[in-house]
């Protein structure tokens, strides 16, 4: 008798209190993670565009004007023309770009991207 109840008094598992702390932490995650998807897909769009003003502009104006046309048409609204860093190398047109994101969460905190590319 003596060790059946000692073999109760050692049950394992997850509590309440547990698991409702699993939930809402998985549901923060969620939560910022819903709010991060369109800033990622976002830097995707910049980044190929980036590429297509790199290999069909010839001057620092064409890149910028090539730029701003994909731009235009991915709804990309964080980086302009006017903020991409143009270089020549060797005769051939290099392009980078720097920016940061600010997601706000709840109340005064705020998530922070920066997100930074250099001419390769």
């Amino acid at each position: 008798m003596k060790a059946l109840t000692a073999r109760r008094s050692r049950q394992r598992g997850l509590s309440f209190l547990g698991l409702v702390f699993m939930v809402a932490l998985g549901v923060c995650v969620i939560a910022v993670g819903a709010k991060s998807l369109p800033v990622f897909l976002e830097y995707q769009a910049i980044t190929k565009a980036v590429k297509k003003a790199e290999a069909e502009g010839g001057s620092v104006v064409d890149v910028r004007n090539v730029f701003d046309r994909a731009a235009a048409i991915d709804d990309i609204s964080s980086i302009s023309g006017a903020d991409l860093i143009v270089t020549k190398v060797n005769e051939r047109v290099k392009v980078g770009f720097e920016y940061t994101r600010e997601i706000p969460l709840v109340g005064p905190a705020y998530l922070l991207y920066r997100f930074k590319k250099q001419a390769s």
